[in-house]
């Protein structure tokens, strides 16, 4: 079974602080993203979203729970897959890098599918949900971005 990639970039005109904010906070995810509804099942010891919270996102038929693994303020944001699809070992990553009119939001993940043959299949469609995600969040940062 060889391990799957998905890497995905998009640009905002928000700064890293604005676009962290929201990667963050699990209860904006909904607003800008294809996830339906979040619940915070678990909160982290030392942050209610901290490192070893457990999130609960719902998106039609499929309800996925994460655990987040890593937070580096205004930088990046990672989380593991607990349960959810049939994959094993996902891990993403969204790392923010400042940019002279924004920022550069990179949304990268691998897993390895349960079934095999299937990696393919998981790669193309979470990619087209990545992508989705991350130019709402982009999108969201621009609508903060604009001064009123």
């Amino acid at each position: 079974m060889a391990r799957q990639h998905i890497d995905v970039r998009v640009r905002s005109k928000a700064s890293p602080t604005t676009i962290y904010g929201y990667l963050v906070d699990g209860e904006s995810w909904p607003r800008w993203s294809p996830i339906g509804s979040f619940t915070l099942q678990q909160p982290g010891p030392t942050e209610r979203e901290g490192v070893g919270a457990i999130r609960i996102f719902r998106t039609g038929r499929v309800t996925s729970c994460e655990r987040v693994i890593e937070r580096v303020p205004d930088r990046r944001f990672s989380y593991e897959l607990l349960s959810g699809l049939p994959l094993r070992g996902y891990r993403a990553d969204v790392d923010l890098t400042p940019t002279p009119d924004g920022t550069e939001i990179r949304w990268h993940s691998s897993f390895d599918a349960k079934v095999p043959g299937t990696g393919w299949f998981y790669r193309r469609v979470l990619t087209r949900f990545i992508r989705h995600t991350a130019e709402g969040l982009a999108a969201r940062g621009d609508a903060s971005a604009v001064p009123s």
